[in-house]
Order: C-alpha cells, then sequence, then structure tokens
C-alpha cells in the first residue's frame, strides 16, 4: 500500500512540474521576449543595452529553475544532482565552443547534447540545462537581444525531450526500425504535403513555397504525429536523430526566425519590418541554415547519443539520484 501511495505521489508531483514548466513557457516566455521586441524597437540606439538584455536572460534563467527546484520539493538536493545537471550544461557549453574554434560554424553538438541532458535528466533539468548553457556560450560569442531567444529555444527542446522520449526501456530496445517513428514522420510529410496542394491553388506566383508553410505545417504535422502516437518514442540510433532533425528544424528555426525579425525591424536601414512580408523573407531565407543545424543535431545524436544516456542512466542508478 505504501508502495501504490509513493508512485501516485510521484506521478502527482511530476504532473505539477509538467504543468508549470508549460505555463513558463506559454505565459512567462512570451511577456518577457515581447518586453525584448518592445524595446529594442524604442530604446535609443545610441545606447548601449546589453545590460537590459542580460537582466532579460536572468529572468528566463530564474523561470527555467522553478520547475527544476521543484523535483526536491519534499526533500533536500543532493549535490550529485546539481553537479549531474551542471556537467551536462558544461558539457554543452565547451562541446560548442569547441565547435566554434575549429569553424565549424552552426554544426555543432550544442544543441544534441541539450536533448540528451533533456532525455537523461528529465524535462525540468532539460529546460535549465538549454537555458544556462545558451547564457553561458554567449559570454564567449557575444551577448545581446538574441541570447533570450537562444536560451528559450534551447529550453523547450531540452524539455519536449524529456517529455517525449521514454528511457526506461532503454536497455530493452533490440531493434531499430523506423516503424517506430513512421506515424509522425508521415503525418509531418502528409501536413507539408498539403500545405505544397494549398499553395498550387491557392499561393501568388510571386511566392515561394520554401518559407513559412514548411515551419507551421511541419510543426502542426509535429504535434498531430505525437498525438497519434500516444505513447514515449524509444531511444534509439533511428528514433534521436529523426527528433533531433525535426525539433531543431521546426522550432528553434521556427522562433529563431520570428527573433529575427524583431532584431532586424529595430534597424531601419534593414529594410525589416515588423509585418507578414518581412517574416515570410525570413523564414525562407532560414531555410538552408535551419536545415543544417537540424543535420548536425541529427548528426551527433546518431554519433553519441544513445551511448551518453545509457552512461548518464547508470551514473544515476550507481549514485542514487532522481529516485
Amino acid at each position: 500500500m505504501r508502495r501504490q501511495f509513493d508512485i501516485e505521489s510521484y506521478m502527482k508531483a511530476r504532473k505539477k512540474r509538467t504543468l508549470v514548466t508549460a505555463l513558463i513557457i506559454a505565459v512567462v516566455v512570451p511577456i518577457v521576449m515581447g518586453l525584448v521586441v518592445w524595446i529594442d524597437q524604442t530604446a535609443d540606439k545610441a545606447k548601449n543595452l546589453n545590460s537590459v538584455y542580460m537582466a532579460f536572460s536572468f529572468v528566463i534563467l530564474f523561470a527555467t529553475i522553478v520547475p527544476f527546484f521543484m523535483v526536491f520539493e519534499k526533500r533536500k538536493p543532493k549535490a550529485r544532482e546539481v553537479v549531474m545537471v551542471a556537467m551536462m550544461a558544461a558539457l554543452t557549453v565547451v562541446g560548442n565552443f569547441a565547435a566554434q574554434i575549429v569553424g565549424l560554424g552552426v554544426f555543432q553538438p550544442g544543441t544534441a547534447l541539450v536533448i540528451i541532458a533533456g532525455i537523461s535528466l528529465g524535462p525540468e533539468a532539460g529546460f535549465l540545462v538549454g537555458a544556462t548553457a545558451r547564457f553561458f556560450i554567449n559570454f564567449f560569442a557575444g551577448q545581446g537581444p538574441w541570447t533570450p531567444w537562444q536560451m528559450v529555444c534551447w529550453g523547450i527542446l531540452g524539455f519536449l525531450a524529456g517529455l517525449i522520449f521514454n528511457k526506461v526501456d532503454i536497455d530493452k530496445v533490440k531493434s531499430r526500425s523506423f516503424q517506430i517513428v513512421a506515424g509522425p514522420v508521415v503525418c509531418i510529410l502528409a501536413s507539408i504535403a498539403a500545405a505544397y496542394v494549398a499553395f498550387l491553388l491557392l499561393g501568388r506566383a510571386d511566392e515561394s513555397f520554401f518559407g513559412w508553410r514548411l515551419y507551421a505545417f511541419g510543426a502542426a504535422g509535429l504535434v498531430a504525429g505525437l498525438l497519434i502516437q500516444r505513447k514515449r518514442l524509444p531511444i534509439d540510433d533511428i528514433t534521436l536523430p529523426i527528433f533531433g532533425f525535426l525539433s531543431t528544424f521546426i522550432i528553434y528555426g521556427g522562433i529563431m526566425n520570428i527573433a529575427a525579425m524583431g532584431m532586424a525591424s529595430a534597424i531601419p536601414a534593414s529594410g525589416v519590418g515588423l509585418d507578414w512580408d518581412s517574416l515570410k523573407i525570413l523564414y525562407i531565407s532560414g531555410v538552408p541554415y535551419d536545415a543544417t543545424h537540424g543535420l548536425a543535431t541529427a548528426f551527433f545524436l546518431f554519433l553519441f547519443g544513445e551511448k551518453v544516456i545509457r552512461k548518464v542512466e547508470r551514473a544515476k542508478i550507481k549514485y542514487g539520484m532522481y529516485r
């Protein structure tokens, strides 16, 4: 009877943390991002606004800490648990920074490591690792109005990875089959195909299909596919890269193109405004970058994703973490 009570309490607490994180993403984050855009549009361009953007980054960082420490609502956190999160964040920073040093540019392992952190440590920790790692990376890459946006994007990817993947049965996966992820992939392809048919019938002659439709209908297909799946995805070297590419291209790319519009529109000489036509152009021009970023994430998840997750799981079991 006690065991049943413990399981029910754990599930209730997990749902509570997930709801809090979802509310932060759906309510707090849009408010903060709206303020960033508003300040970028109205502030005196002669002033250095880095301190202002840094303050918003700290707000995002604090928001990501809240759901993580809800894990320890009824007990004190162990140092090793916090160290594990810090280690994954540090590994993400080092991996990203190393790729920049050798000149790989967007072809970096940082996004893959954030996804790995979310799967290994849970959605709340993935949210925290993504935001924290991006915050510290930009001390080297450069702070600016893009920092809060990048923190949010990585945080969302870590959070979603923790929700979508099932690491409990990782040792039971004996075979890898595309059929496991066929549902979500088919839904995405069907959604994009429907968008293309609509474009042929209703689109203007001066428009390009490769733009916002890829992101919007891709996101709709991804959500529909995961709902149809109705179960968590297994961890293997087919499912991980496919999820990595799609989530990076659709979610990270989709959000950062909106951020690019907000930042570019604050520069009068850019010719970009806060309007639909400017956003469409940015989505079209962003496709090669986002596709390369997605392929890099898929490559690194295929290369070491499953191996790192297994090692983190063994470390957690050995030291009695998150139990």
